[in-house]
């Protein structure tokens, strides 16, 4: 939906030129979720996407929503299409690096100095918490409506998406922190208690817990200070919009959201941006640097997943910017041009 169509073209013109480049043998077949699958078919993820999606190595995905459907009964909206996908195919661990560029500093609402080098990894549980857990729902209590949700999750969830955060926490610099509200949430108390239980299974990796409330303080105050962070459904969707823009634009993050055999599903952090829709003004980075997170994780290419990277760094050096990061001295160009200068970096 939106510009998830644009955005996702670049990162077809970028991974068709590094597969060429590596022979690395990839295929495509595409389907329809959101708005896009309910004005086809009337159902946001029709059967044959879901379909499709179990028969590949990894889904590639755009975005979903705009006030066109905004309307509809809730069980049918763009948003249940992406949770239904989700849960289908249970990508449980959800990646969002804040990684900040350097030529792109002076972008962040923070000064400079704080930023320069950010480098955070944000692993949110997604399948789990606040926003699946049951009862929910609205009624009338005592002559009045009342709204309520079930913040619930298992051990064996907590320990799951805690397995992951160890793991990559492992691979970087060694140092996790899980974000909780075990001073007044019950189940983030047991949250805290099955990260302890883990951290001797991972002696190379330091773990430090924080409540939400002054982890979302610190990353505004001092956010190199993380590496690895861990958190819940609810918890990582607000924290993780939070450190995007401590990068200068959501439009330079991708993500992935993984299952236990490894398939993952990679989309850029940004929206469907409805108001930018069609006009060429839409960042294809965080889509480009979406596949390249798939080239990691899901196919092991990690050679190529550089490749793009590095391409992407060399464009930004030529001073080539979308309309969200542009600033005086820098080149504007379109979403197709951006596109088309990721693939000459990667050519030369």
């Amino acid at each position: 939906d939106g510009i998830g169509p644009e955005v996702l073209a670049e990162a077809r013109k970028v991974l068709d030129a590094v597969d060429q480049r590596f022979g690395l043998g990839l295929s495509w077949d595409e389907a329809l979720l959101g708005g896009a699958a309910i004005d086809a078919t009337g159902h946001p993820l029709p059967p044959e996407t879901l379909e499709k999606a179990k028969a590949s190595g990894a889904i590639l995905f755009g975005a979903i929503g705009g006030p066109q459907w905004d309307t509809l009964d809730r069980a049918i909206r763009p948003e249940k299409g992406l949770l239904g996908l989700r849960s289908e195919m249970q990508l449980f661990g959800n990646l969002r690096p804040a990684l900040l560029y350097p030529q792109l500093a002076a972008a962040s609402s923070l000064k400079p100095e704080i930023v320069a080098g950010l480098d955070i990894l944000i692993v949110r549980e997604l399948t789990g918490g606040i926003y699946f857990g049951e009862p929910r729902g609205i009624e009338e209590r005592n002559g009045e409506r009342v709204g309520f949700n079930t913040y619930i999750y298992s051990e064996s969830e907590v320990r799951r998406i805690g397995r992951l955060a160890f793991e990559l926490a492992a691979k970087r610099n060694g140092r996790l922190c899980s974000v909780d509200k075990a001073n007044v949430l019950e189940a983030t108390v047991l949250w805290r208690e099955v990260m302890e239980e883990l951290a001797p299974e991972y002696p190379q990796v330091e773990l430090s817990h924080m409540y939400v409330d002054n982890a979302a303080m610190q990353l505004v105050r001092a956010p190199k200070q993380f590496d690895v962070l861990v958190t819940g459904n609810m918890f990582g969707d607000i924290l993780s919009d939070a450190a995007a823009m401590l990068t200068g634009s959501i439009g330079m993050l991708p993500s992935a959201a993984l299952n236990q055999s490894g398939f993952g599903m990679y989309e850029p952090c940004h929206g469907s941006a409805p108001d930018i829709a069609g006009q060429g003004k839409a960042n294809p980075l965080a889509m480009i640097l979406s596949a390249a997170m798939m080239l990691r994780y899901s196919f092991d290419c990690a050679e190529a997943a550089d490749a793009i990277e590095a391409a992407v760094g060399v464009v930004l050096d030529q001073g080539l910017r979308t309309a969200d990061i542009v600033a005086d001295g820098d080149v504007a160009v379109s979403t197709s041009e951006m596109g088309d200068a990721v693939v000459k970096a990667l050519a030369s």
